[in-house]
């Protein structure tokens, strides 16, 4: 796929993958950097190196490879279940446990072990696709906590519209460095993909959407940090 893009007046100077990480956020940062130096970019036809300075009136080429077909293999990556039936299974994920495969984590996840734990007969959703097969959700490689798994697509279905509509309540856990204020309360601040660490969500962005977060103290521990609980549907 092309795409073509004309530096307007407006757009100020910047490296040119941090504006092309901008105009494309469903592409990692660190992608566009290796498509760069592959010379899959041109800037006014020429390639360029991606600490290249975009101005007005620069034409921009961009020029993303096909995907190629990923084979996914079983591995034995042990896998905590907290509740199997026929329709589905609830595991808890380890932190530092990537969900699916992506660029950067093509093995080693919680999708190649459970391919592993339900053998060659399949056993799960094929709604997801080839690449998350049985997933309805996820959860950031660095955060444990349960995982609902469908085994059928009329469960798949049947969870996932839960999940859109909020009936589904999530509690989550986690430790701050400082103590809030107030035991409790809520925090309101949109947030969007980080400009600089495109993995990140921040308020430090170009495209926020609003966010709020109820919260309250579980535990202090004496003026330094805390523990937390945030409850959300």
């Amino acid at each position: 796929m092309t795409t073509e893009v004309m530096i307007t007046s407006g757009e100020a100077p910047k490296r040119l993958d941090v504006f092309l990480a901008n105009r494309e956020p469903t592409l990692s940062r660190s992608a566009l950097q290796r498509f760069i130096t592959e010379g899959r970019v041109t800037v006014n036809g020429s390639p360029v190196k991606p600490s290249h300075k975009i101005k007005p009136g620069d034409k921009v080429v961009l020029q993303i490879p096909r995907a190629e077909p990923l084979e996914l293999r079983p591995e034995p990556i042990p896998i905590e279940i907290l509740y199997e039936d026929r329709d589905l299974l609830v595991l808890n994920k380890a932190a530092g446990l990537v969900v699916h495969p992506a660029p950067g984590h093509w093995t080693g996840t919680l999708v190649n072990g459970l391919l592993f734990h339900f053998g060659a007969t399949g056993g799960l959703s094929t709604i997801g696709g080839k690449e998350r097969p049985g997933l309805v959700h996820r959860l950031d490689k660095e955060t444990s906590g349960v995982m609902v798994v469908a085994k059928t697509d009329q469960t798949h279905r049947a969870l996932a519209g839960q999940f859109k509509e909020h009936t589904i309540m999530r509690e989550y856990e986690a430790l701050s460095w400082g103590i809030p204020k107030k035991p409790n309360g809520q925090i309101r601040l949109a947030i969007g993909r980080d400009v600089r660490e495109r993995k990140k969500f921040s308020a430090r962005t170009a495209r926020a959407k609003e966010s709020a977060t109820g919260y309250r103290v579980i535990e202090r521990f004496a003026k330094i940090a805390s523990r937390n609980a945030s409850l959300t549907t």
